[in-house]
């Protein structure tokens, strides 16, 4: 009928002329299941804490028998062992996806990661066991943001790359809420007398990799890989299934002859064969080495905006602000990875690809900023929170600590929109075939490692002064003894240096003490030898 309008389909987000075929379930049920990946991250960071905190958890590894400090570094160093397995999982990621494919890659990481958890759920209370099963768990989970945004980026249709991309960063804050529901669900059902307060909750993580790994034998493999080893003919017949069209559709053999010519361009373009060939084209070719470089900035400037740490740190840190009793935090702390999940379903399906990645990421960095600044400020004027014990908040600033409260919330929505779908998504779209698993793999190690440094410091930043907190402060030295701040390795800095530059000062004092007394005594001699010459030697 003239002039009728086409029927709209709510998956299409541009106008491209491309055939609503694509976009069938087989396309959709690949994306979940790949992006059910996200979770594993995501319970982790959700779980940890809660879990740690559990007082019965605490008893079966002696955790009372350990000095504060002592305590505080084991809390990091359990809290952050998956972050370092992360490291090491990532980086194996890149020879893994191109050896065996992206199918058998999550599975043998889903294998990896109950493993791990295995382990630690039967520690027998032994701590040892606690770091083995969180670092072997670690290499499983580190392997899932390599594998995961590179098979989505691979099989999407252009026009809705981001948002399927962005599927994964949405199952992060799913197994969030998951992981901050299930402590408080259990503290609150079960109670603190049985190892079921943690042993449930962290029943999650193996319930999730069960999942993926069944449907991991649903899926079919990535075209793009399929082509780079030289599997045409396999690679054209999953690319027809996966778009819901014949092989000889015209849309099939158009973005099959992009791929192939594509990768054949690649390959005349390489410097070299072999691992070593594909390092010199990423860091040789001037474009490939801008592509590292913006993706490497991503990683860095996203971790170190702290969102990651308030994830991980969130009972603790809501108790900080004024939130007493177990029960009451670990509520509150359920409540903030709601607030993210829904933030973080928005901006997949509305924002990103609606109102630009450029525009997105400075919304988001700008309310993350403004979180930021108004929490230091409220700390910076209760100085006594989290530092004195049985320090009560005075009425008249009930007010800006519940608006402190608020601006954790805003600072998890500024993060979703903003740098937590970027972190990802630049680093799967932007590199070409043949070096777009090494790349994402350099990128997540990078990620990984940082986020190990956040996880691992953020427990010594909120112990008191008294304990040797992260405090290298400037104010009130002299520029003279600046130096000597900064006289110990980097990374003791951090906790030792105030410490060991007190004692330098000490050190210097006392000499330009003894200094000045011996200046005194020759100058006293030199005064009584004018007066008596015969008073000489």
């Amino acid at each position: 009928m003239a002039g009728a309008k086409k029927p709209v389909n709510i998956f299409r987000l541009k106008n491209t002329g491309e055939p609503s075929q694509i976009f069938n379930w087989r396309l959709w049920f690949a994306v979940i299941s790949f992006g059910l990946m996200g979770a594993a991250r995501g319970v982790d960071e959700g779980l940890i804490s809660g879990a740690f905190n559990s007082k019965d958890f605490q008893k079966y590894i002696n955790y009372d028998s350990y000095s504060e400090v002592e305590k505080t570094n084991i809390k990091g160093d359990v809290t952050a062992m998956v972050q370092i397995g992360s490291v090491g999982g990532a980086l194996f990621a890149f020879l893994v996806c191109d050896r065996i494919g992206r199918i058998w890659a999550t599975r043998q990481l889903c294998v990896l990661w109950i493993i791990g958890i295995a382990i630690f759920m039967g520690n027998g209370g032994s701590l040892g066991a606690v770091y083995a099963g969180r670092f072997i768990a670690g290499l499983g989970v580190g392997q899932t943001v390599v594998v995961a945004p590179v098979y989505l980026a691979e099989i999407a249709p252009a026009s809705v790359r981001g948002l399927c991309t962005c599927v994964f960063t949405g199952f992060v804050y799913l197994g969030i809420v998951l992981a901050y529901f299930a402590n408080y669900g259990c503290e609150l059902n079960i109670g603190d007398t049985t190892h079921n307060r943690w042993l449930v909750p962290t029943s999650i993580h193996i319930m999730f990799a069960g999942i993926i790994f069944i449907l991991s034998f649903f899926q079919y493999e990535s075209p793009r890989y399929l082509v780079k080893r030289g599997q045409h003919e396999k690679a054209i017949e999953n690319l027809s299934k996966l778009r819901g069209l014949n092989p000889e559709h015209e849309y099939v053999v158009s973005e099959f002859t992009a791929i192939q010519a594509t990768h054949e361009a690649e390959l005349e373009a390489t410097m070299g064969s072999g691992p070593i060939g594909v390092i010199k084209e990423a860091f040789c070719v001037p474009s490939n080495l801008y592509r590292v470089y913006l993706t490497f900035m991503a990683q860095i400037l996203s971790q170190w905006s702290g969102a990651g740490s308030i994830t991980v740190y969130a009972p603790d840190l809501f108790k900080l602000l004024g939130i007493t009793g177990s029960n009451e935090s670990l509520l509150v702390s359920a409540i903030f990875g709601i607030v993210k999940l829904v933030a973080a379903i928005a901006c997949t399906l509305f924002l990103v690809d609606v109102i630009g990645r450029k525009r997105a990421l400075l919304i988001g960095i700008t309310l993350q900023a403004i979180s930021m600044v108004y929490i230091a400020g409220f700390l910076s004027a209760v100085p006594e929170m989290g530092v004195v014990d049985g320090f009560e908040l005075p009425a008249n600033k009930k007010g800006a600590s519940e608006g402190a409260i608020a601006m954790i919330y805003l600072s998890g929505f500024g993060w979703a929109l903003g740098w937590n779908s970027m972190q990802y998504l630049l680093t799967a779209e932007l590199f070409p075939l043949r070096i777009r698993a090494l790349c994402t793999s350099m990128a997540m190690t990078l990620h990984f490692a940082n986020q190990y440094g956040n996880a691992r410091a953020v427990p010594n930043m909120l112990l008191p002064t008294s304990q040797e907190e992260l405090t290298p402060r400037t104010a009130g030295r002299s520029l003279e003894s600046m130096d000597r701040l900064f006289a110990l390795p980097w990374y003791k800095i951090g906790r030792y240096g105030n410490k060991d530059a007190d004692e330098r000062d000490q050190f210097v004092e006392d000499k330009m003490e003894m200094v000045a007394q011996s200046q005194g005594t020759a100058e006293h001699s030199e005064r009584v030898d004018k007066v008596d010459p015969s008073s000489r030697v």
